[in-house]
């Protein structure tokens, strides 16, 4: 959001200090977006708000003269109980206190509300996040032109000619102008040669035979093979094209073990990521993989909806991970970045498979991995870790590119999402 000041700058106004107040407005106006996220749902995130910022906030610095320091003379209007050097008794306990009054009329100055747009409110919650750990290359909405093919043109370089086109074009005139060919023209000369041949030629005939002849020839050299206006030549324009590209891969677990209100709080995350990416970056891949015992690729609408359950094998989802980036996003070229999200459950079995994987596979191709572990609100503050937490722990001080958290209710989902997503990996780690 821009706020613009369009009145004029006063002999009286500083503009650097009117400059500094619409910057601090511009914060008041933050704070205020941020308290009213904690009120609403995640599945409102994409709407318009109403935020209030106090109206002391929108008052412009001024200067003025210090009341306790300073020389000055002035006058005060006279009384008839005290003279110059009379003591003044101590006011009666319970007199009146230090603040300012009310007015007596009963006005005042509420604080200012306005309305922010969808596309401003959003600009706001998602002004300072980015996904971090950009080493391997800028992300798909930094782009560079690049020359692109853009048709045809009739004038151009030589090195640019279209020889294909210029020749159908050619061939094209030629055969509307009726353009006689060599053979047509040696067919006709061998006609007169041979009837001047004769013993007794036809003279009206040899006199038509040589004007046709003579004609054709003409018209050969009138009709080009190959005229200026057949000339094409190939057209580029330089268009902004994505320098390197990114995938984001959502990987939630439906195992019986995740409750109904477990996913809701895994799904409150993923919609909030899924509308982060798609505002800030205009064409990264978002990747969405179920689990449970098996692990499948699903679009978006299945991935929110979706009812499947069963047990919980996590190494399924890395497996489906690798086995998607192997067909579709080539290392060299992608930035790939994960979000997990579970309860914390995992076959004994499987946790030493899901931790080779991840340390092996995953997280050296990967740029920025957050795990999200959803937990009831009665184990918040729970002293006992589940096996995956346990796992992923040691990770953290090791890897650089990844970053753990628990949510345990809506409230939690905002704070955890800036904390991932703020700044760099180092940060959020």
């Amino acid at each position: 959001m821009n706020i613009v000041d369009r009145r004029l700058n006063p002999k009286s106004k500083s503009l650097g200090n009117r400059q500094r107040f619409l910057r601090r407005a511009k914060n008041e106006v933050r704070e205020a977006v941020r308290d009213a996220l904690k009120k609403r749902k995640v599945s409102d995130v994409a709407g318009g708000e109403r935020v209030a910022i106090r109206s002391k906030s929108l008052r412009e610095p001024t200067f003025r003269h210090s009341s306790n320091s300073g020389s000055r003379d002035f006058v005060l209007p006279g009384n008839h109980d005290y003279s110059a050097g009379d003591t003044i008794p101590k006011p009666k306990e319970g007199g009146g206190g230090s603040g300012s009054k009310g007015s007596p009329d009963g006005t005042g100055e509420d604080d200012f509300v306005f309305s922010l747009s969808k596309d401003e409110f959003l600009d706001l919650f998602f002004e300072d996040l980015k996904l971090p750990n950009m080493v391997k290359a800028k992300l798909k909405d930094m782009r560079s032109p690049k020359p692109m093919r853009a048709g045809y043109t009739s004038d151009g370089p030589p090195s640019k000619l279209n020889r294909v086109r210029t020749m159908r074009n050619s061939l094209a005139r030629r055969i509307a102008l009726r353009r006689p060919s060599e053979a047509e023209i040696k067919a006709l000369q061998d006609e007169l040669a041979a009837e001047e041949a004769q013993s007794a030629p036809d003279q009206d005939k040899v006199e038509a035979l040589k004007k046709r002849v003579a004609r054709l020839v003409r018209l050969r050299k009138t009709v080009a093979y190959i005229d200026p206006l057949d000339m094409q030549f190939n057209r580029f324009e330089r268009v902004p094209k994505p320098t390197t590209q990114a995938v984001m891969f959502c990987l939630m677990d439906v195992s019986a073990s995740m409750t109904e209100q477990l996913k809701d709080l895994a799904k409150q995350f993923f919609m909030l990521l899924h509308v982060f990416l798609t505002r800030h970056y205009r064409e990264v891949d978002v990747v969405f993989v179920r689990h449970t015992t098996e692990a499948a690729e699903v679009d978006e609408e299945t991935f929110f909806k979706g009812t499947e359950t069963g047990g919980t094998v996590i190494s399924t989802a890395f497996e489906k991970m690798m086995e998607i980036v192997k067909d579709r996003y080539p290392i060299a070229d992608w930035n790939i970045y994960t979000a997990q999200a579970s309860d914390g459950h995992n076959f004994d079995d499987d946790m030493d498979v899901a931790m080779e994987l991840l340390q092996s596979q995953i997280l050296p191709i990967t740029q920025y991995f957050a795990y999200i572990e959803v937990a009831p609100e009665s184990q918040r503050g729970s002293a006992s870790d589940s096996v995956v937490w346990s796992g992923y722990e040691d990770l953290v001080s090791d890897n650089a590119n990844f970053a753990m958290r628990r949510v345990a209710s809506p409230s939690d989902i905002y704070p955890v999402f800036r904390e991932l997503f703020s700044g760099s990996a180092e940060a959020a780690a």
